[in-house]
């Protein structure tokens, strides 16, 4: 037996490992796995180069067994296994990476098959230290007679001794700590946990993972007993449902494969595949809900795709493969090319990881716009669902994803019920039209209804019905669409100055005076009292100047920490109105009752946008006030 202790650098590394490195204890049993993957891959890649027969893949397996009273786990694989000198090397000497060696010595040569093995750091042998306070490894090289064994209990080293060992590969036995208030060890000598971690982590390990299974049946002919029997049973699947071609994949199957993976009850609205190689090589499974989850909109909404290292999940929900605009997507991503950090816990940030969220993006925005193109209901379904978070895509990126997403924009509109993309409204202007229309409100209803539309839909001019808080702030950083700017409803200018007929012109002339005393009646209320270009039967109408719509005043001011906000106000008056004709004669003749109506119409503006009153008391007894007059 020889006793040797670890060198110190090695020492610190390994007490830095075990309590610092991983984040999760459970990640040992995926780290032991892929060293026997590796192991196997090692031996069937020499069974290729060298022409061995007697070795087929399908006689490969790992093997997991436990022993509750003795406390240890066992992890075995039929492998390529270890000499004396390797077994030194590689466990000796932490960082030290066995697979990273076989993966350059054989990078260039030709195999015939993939090679790809999973481990190259050398450090995740020592992730078991973190739930067991002995190790012990038994060995033997293929093609060698000798076994040996090598024990550790920590950092204060390692012995290594010859053994007695039937068949090549390696067994790792693991002395499980005894469980503490802050640890439950015990749970990795669980059947149930065992089998879930597996799946979880190394589902598509290519060799098949076996453990004898504890399992009952009910005994025949008895009322109700049943006797336990062991099952050997295979725990992972081997090849992931997303390597298979899509002729060899049912809906069923995947429908089953979302449902399983990311809990959801329902069948995905939408699937997508992704194969890619080149510059950045990686499959990719994705789904797009049939419904929104109960927490998407809400920052306990964790976004992100599982992340897979050839087969073995290194993460649960990578953010950084999926948009902000595309979070609602579910699904994975596996590739062999990624920068892993030591604990293969996390991605390095570079290049790879870019390409990759790069083709993703784009995967999914060709899938949605095909789906509008040739599945308008299905693609009106999702939209109705995640419509909402493509707007804010717009918006929180300062219009720079608009080329994006822009295409994918759903509306209703006054043209009918049928939601409209921005280009099939353009393809529907007339001809002496020069702006895209649009007016926002809480409902398509109310929407339809505002007297500021009446102008624009007499002269056969389609506009656009922003019902969602974040509609107006979009258009406003997306300016316009294939040339034709936006233009709301309420704004300041809808452009129609060739519309305009001389009387309408001669009359805000006539009657400025008039309009300007009632705007000094409103001071601090509203800018200014216009004769309006816009209304057609309604007597009046509030409308704003400048960025700040009305929409969007009431919007900020419902945000937290918000109020005060206030967009500048106009007062429009419908001159062809009968209306009008008695204001004009009210500032001929009473002023004071002039100043009334001024306040009543500001008021009746208030309401028609569905904004509270300043002063609902005052309001009705004005109102009670020329009820009494009149009669």
């Amino acid at each position: 037996m020889r006793k040797k202790a670890f060198k110190a650098e090695s020492k610190r590394l390994l007490e830095l490992m075990i309590n610092s490195i991983y984040t999760h204890k459970e990640i040992f049993l995926r780290e032991l796995i892929s060293n026997a993957s590796d192991a196997i891959d090692k031996l069937y890649y020499r069974t290729l180069k060298d022409g061995i027969s007697g070795l087929s893949r399908d006689s490969f397996c790992i093997t997991i067994s436990f022993d509750k009273d003795a406390r240890t786990l066992t992890i075995a694989d039929n492998g390529i296994g270890m000499t004396d000198e390797e077994l030194e090397h590689n466990l000796g000497v932490i960082a030290q990476s066995g697979s990273l060696k076989f993966k350059r010595d054989t990078a260039d040569e030709e195999t015939g098959d993939d090679i790809d093995v999973i481990g190259q750091f050398g450090v995740g042998f020592y992730s078991a230290f973190m739930v067991a306070d002995e190790i012990t490894v038994e060995t033997l090289a293929y093609g060698t007679e000798q076994a040996f064994r090598w024990k550790s209990s920590g950092v204060d080293g390692y012995t290594i001794e010859p053994c007695e060992k039937d068949g090549h590969g390696t067994v790792i036995t693991l002395h499980v700590k005894p469980s503490t208030e802050e640890a439950d060890y015990d749970a990795y000598l669980e059947q149930y946990e065992l089998m879930q971690l597996v799946r979880k982590y190394s589902d598509y390990i290519r060799y098949p993972i076996r453990m004898d299974v504890q399992k009952n049946r009910p005994i025949e002919g008895s009322d109700g007993e049943y006797e336990n029997y062991v099952e050997t049973e295979t725990l992972n699947s081997m090849v992931p449902i997303w390597k298979r071609s899509k002729s060899e994949v049912t809906e069923e199957q995947l429908f089953s494969f979302y449902k399983e993976k990311f809990l959801d009850f329902k069948d995905p609205a939408h699937v997508i595949h992704v194969s890619t190689e080149g510059s950045a090589t990686f499959n990719a499974l994705l789904f797009i809900p049939s419904e929104a989850p109960y927490n998407y909109y809400t920052r306990d909404y964790e976004k992100g795709l599982k992340l897979y290292a050839s087969g073995v999940l290194i993460t649960e929900c990578c953010g950084d493969l999926l948009p902000d605009c595309f979070s609602f997507v579910k699904g994975l991503v596996d590739s062999q090319d990624l920068s892993l950090n030591i604990s293969r816990e996390m991605l390095q940030h570079d290049r790879q990881l870019k390409l990759i969220s790069s083709r993703i993006e784009k995967k999914i925005k060709s899938e949605l716009k095909s789906l509008l193109e040739n599945n308008r209901e299905k693609y009106e379904t999702i939209f109705k669902n995640f419509g909402l978070q493509m707007k804010y895509g717009i918006y929180s990126s300062y219009g720079m994803q608009k080329e994006l997403l822009s295409d994918l924009l759903l509306y209703h509109s006054s043209n009918g019920d049928s939601m409209t993309t921005l280009t099939e409204y353009c393809e529907r202007m007339r001809e002496s039209q020069k702006y895209i229309y649009y007016a926002s409100g809480a409902s398509i209803e109310r929407i339809s209804r505002l007297p500021q539309t009446e102008r624009l839909l007499d002269l056969g001019y389609e506009i656009l019905y922003m019902t969602d808080d974040i509609d107006e702030f979009v258009l406003r950083v997306m300016r316009e669409w294939e040339g034709k700017e936006f233009r709301s409803v309420s704004g300041d200018d809808l452009g129609l100055e060739d519309e305009l007929t001389a009387e309408e012109t001669k009359q805000q002339e006539e009657h400025q005076e008039m309009l300007d005393f009632m705007a000094q009646q409103l001071k601090g209320k509203v800018k200014r009292v216009a004769a309006s270009q816009r209304l057609k039967t309604y007597p009046v109408c509030l409308t704003t100047e400048g960025m700040l719509s009305l929409e969007m005043e009431r919007v900020l001011n419902a945000a937290p920490g918000e109020n005060g906000v206030r967009a500048e106000r106009v007062l429009e008056l419908n001159a062809n109105h009968p209306l009008f004709a008695k204001l004009v004669r009210l500032y001929e003749s009473n002023r004071d009752r002039l100043s009334e109506y001024a306040m009543l119409l500001y008021n009746q503006s208030l309401l028609i946008e569905g904004l509270p009153l300043d002063d609902p008391i005052a309001f009705s007894a004005a109102m009670s006030s020329i009820m009494a007059e009149d009669d």
